[in-house]
């Protein structure tokens, strides 16, 4: 799917937002599978608690989706109500997540214990940061030429998918290089700290009636062509 729109119509711009938003739906739906899997399997910490955020940002996602298909079919129409529910459930969910993982990584500090191996986190990691640069990329093209910051903070959300890739890179290749299990439940640790700003973005964006995303941006449905 090429990031060059080529100025095309509104219609088919928003049809690409909607494709990409189930993209990123799709993608993390198979992300948290495969890494909450592998983390129970190699019990690693750090890549477990990845997968699980994967989940969270499959509820954000179905946000993204759903704020689309408003534009499409009412573009001057507020955010409503699942828009503002899914904000609050995925603030929640960071929240559980980031309490049940520090709980762990402490834990795991307390008993000295260290994973099998992490070198899935490694290869997951890699692979997630390609996909969500390029998605970074496809996303942005599509709200420039629409003039939507909502789709813009979509794409700023994909960031911080970036943010949470490179600290599980940096605990997987840590562990793997030195063999200091600490280090793992370091990076569930760091993962635990986005899920917070994550969970506090989301909330304050629900109170505020603006778009799905636990980002900073808000939706300005008035700068729509």
């Amino acid at each position: 799917m090429p990031t060059d729109l080529g100025g095309a119509p509104r219609e088919a711009l928003l049809l690409r937002a909607s494709q990409l938003a189930l993209i990123t739906i799709a993608y993390n739906v198979i992300e948290g599978l495969v890494s909450v899997s592998l983390g129970l399997e190699d019990e690693t910490i750090s890549l477990f608690g990845f997968g699980l955020d994967s989940f969270v940002e499959v509820i954000s996602g179905v946000g993204v989706w759903h704020m689309i298909r408003r534009l499409r079919n009412a573009p001057d129409r507020c955010p409503d109500r699942f828009e503002k529910r899914a904000l609050f459930i995925t603030g929640g969910a960071f929240f559980l997540l980031a309490a049940a993982l520090a709980a762990t990584a402490v834990l795991n500090l307390w008993r000295g214990h260290a994973p099998e191996t992490t070198l899935w986190g490694i290869v997951i990691s890699l692979v997630s940061i390609a996909v969500m640069i390029w998605l970074i990329r496809a996303k942005t093209a599509v709200g420039t030429q629409l003039h939507s910051e909502a789709i813009l903070a979509d794409a700023a959300c994909s960031r911080t998918c970036v943010q949470l890739s490179i600290a599980l890179l940096i605990a997987s290749l840590g562990y793997e290089l030195t063999g200091i299990g600490g280090i793992d439940s370091a990076g569930a640790l760091l993962i635990a700290w986005i899920s917070i700003r994550e969970g506090r973005e989301a909330m304050q964006k629900a109170r505020k009636a603006s778009y799905t995303c636990s980002c900073r941006h808000q939706e300005k449905p008035e700068a729509l062509p």
